[in-house]
């Protein structure tokens, strides 16, 4: 099917919509939409682990079996919301989505516990030259110590404040995920990532640290405490920097 009908459109609105394996019945992505949108990925031919999984199934004489989840909403907020959830409660580790979706600061999924700790972190002072980054689009509270690490050291439009930067914030929710010490910033692209996409192309602005978790010590002072204060209210970048 190279197109929907034009009533069908008009009927479909908005909508979320699944690929699936038919070999295993996993679904592989989520996307939401509205016209044609649900059948653009059949012919992309960019790189990326959803192509791959088409390619893979067509080699075998099969198809993706598309589905949708909900359709008929009216507008695109509405969809965009329902798409992250989607993705939350599946889970990002079993799709070839990159991202978590739109509005996860509010609808992803995360255990109770961490959520009463998000709203109740303590305010901290921050003695130390540091760059708190906010990685609110990656992070998932499942996360593995090489996701997270790999989510806040690239790739950013940094200035030359980034030298003069000791340790740098994995910030999410205005809290303090993780604390890391830098030992270099180098030009975005200049290494590889393991467990995330990413092309290594060098974007001119554009730079990445390498670094280890921080001692224990500065740990213990930072982690699950409040940065909030230290980010300008609506600021767009996700940046800033303290004592630098």
């Amino acid at each position: 099917m190279d197109k929907l009908p034009s009533g069908v459109i008009e009927k479909l609105g908005y909508y979320i919509y699944l690929y699936v394996n038919p070999f295993d019945e996993t679904i592989f992505y989520v996307g939401k939409g509205k016209g044609n949108r649900v059948l653009s990925h059949l012919d992309n031919k960019s790189e990326s682990r959803k192509t791959e999984i088409i390619q893979s199934i067509r080699s075998l004489g099969e198809e993706p079996r598309i589905e949708l989840l909900v359709h008929g909403l009216e507008s695109e907020a509405e969809a965009l919301r329902i798409e992250s959830i989607a993705i939350g409660l599946i889970g990002l580790r079993s799709l070839t989505n990159e991202v978590r979706g739109y509005g996860t600061d509010v609808v992803g999924r995360i255990p109770l516990s961490k959520l009463v700790a998000l709203y109740t972190s303590k305010p901290v002072e921050i003695a130390e030259p540091s760059i708190l980054i906010r990685i609110s689009k990656e992070y998932r509270y499942d996360m593995t110590d090489d996701e997270l690490y790999e989510a806040t050291r690239g790739i950013w439009k940094a200035g030359v404040r980034r030298e003069k930067g000791k340790y740098t914030f994995a910030v999410f929710r205005g809290s303090v995920r993780e604390v890391y010490a830098i030992d270099r910033w180098v030009p975005a692209g200049s290494t590889l990532y393991r467990t995330r996409m990413q092309n290594n192309v060098r974007v001119p602005g554009r730079w990445e640290f390498v670094g280890r978790k921080a001692e224990e010590a500065i740990r213990a002072k930072y982690l699950d405490r409040s940065v909030n204060k230290y980010f300008a209210q609506g600021a767009q970048n996700p940046i800033t920097y303290v004592n630098c």
